[in-house]
């Protein structure tokens, strides 16, 4: 059994016991739980069910393993030809580590 679950604007597979690395969530404590009831779609052995735009009664309880986790370095380079101009920039994004405790459908 898997869901689509919206979390902070993107879309996710979800099953039990896996692990999502979403953007930062800003109030979340490592160990603490939180449910996201924003499920799009669910996937029961088959049997599956569209929402409209979400399913109803269903949601996805987590658990924070890690409330900060940064990703890698992603370098942002700019040059213009024959000007002389080279300017290079990094980025490392923050995530929440996740791991799906229970997925209610």
């Amino acid at each position: 059994m898997y869901v689509i679950v919206e979390i902070n604007g993107q879309q996710f597979k979800a099953e039990e016991g896996k692990k999502l690395f979403v953007h930062h969530i800003q109030n979340a404590e490592n160990g603490a739980t939180v449910e996201f009831d924003k499920v799009l779609l669910v996937d029961n052995n088959g049997t599956v069910t569209v929402g409209a735009p979400t399913v109803e009664g269903a949601k996805v309880v987590c658990e924070v393993v890690s409330h900060l986790v940064k990703g890698d370095k992603v370098l942002v380079f700019h040059k213009k030809r024959r000007k002389g101009y080279r300017k290079l920039n990094g980025h490392r994004q923050q995530f929440t580590e996740l791991t799906i405790k229970q997925v209610i459908a």
